[in-house]
């Protein structure tokens, strides 16, 4: 079964940066958009970005302009630039990857922002 790795959380002050990583644990195939997500507990999930197939990112208006979602299609891994962190950027952030044949999930990574 296919899994999604997440790394790259971490604790950070405010006003710093993280990268986070997600590859699944062995090949996919025909694979679409890959997303970010965060949740706050006692929050709903929400997407704060996406890339499509082609290369074309949207983001949420919280964090456009901070936030860079990219992607490797020759390891469908994608990527999670964070700059400029707030401290209500902390959630645990999770990737998801949409293929032809269903979507897989990772298992969340920590990021808290606190000084």
């Amino acid at each position: 079964q296919v899994q999604l790795v997440e790394s790259g959380g971490g604790l950070v002050q405010p006003g710093g940066s993280l990268r986070l990583y997600c590859a699944p644990s062995r090949s996919i195939f025909r694979v679409n958009a890959m997303n970010w997500y965060r949740q706050d507990p006692g929050k709903q999930r929400e997407l704060v970005a996406t890339i499509t197939s082609s290369g074309s990112a949207n983001y949420a208006a919280s964090v456009k302009g901070r936030f860079t979602i990219s992607r490797d299609n020759a390891k469908n891994t994608v990527y999670l630039q964070i700059n400029t962190l707030k401290p209500e950027d902390t959630a645990v952030y999770y990737c998801s990857i949409k293929t032809d044949f269903g979507d897989y999930w990772g298992q969340g990574t920590q990021v808290t922002v606190s000084s």
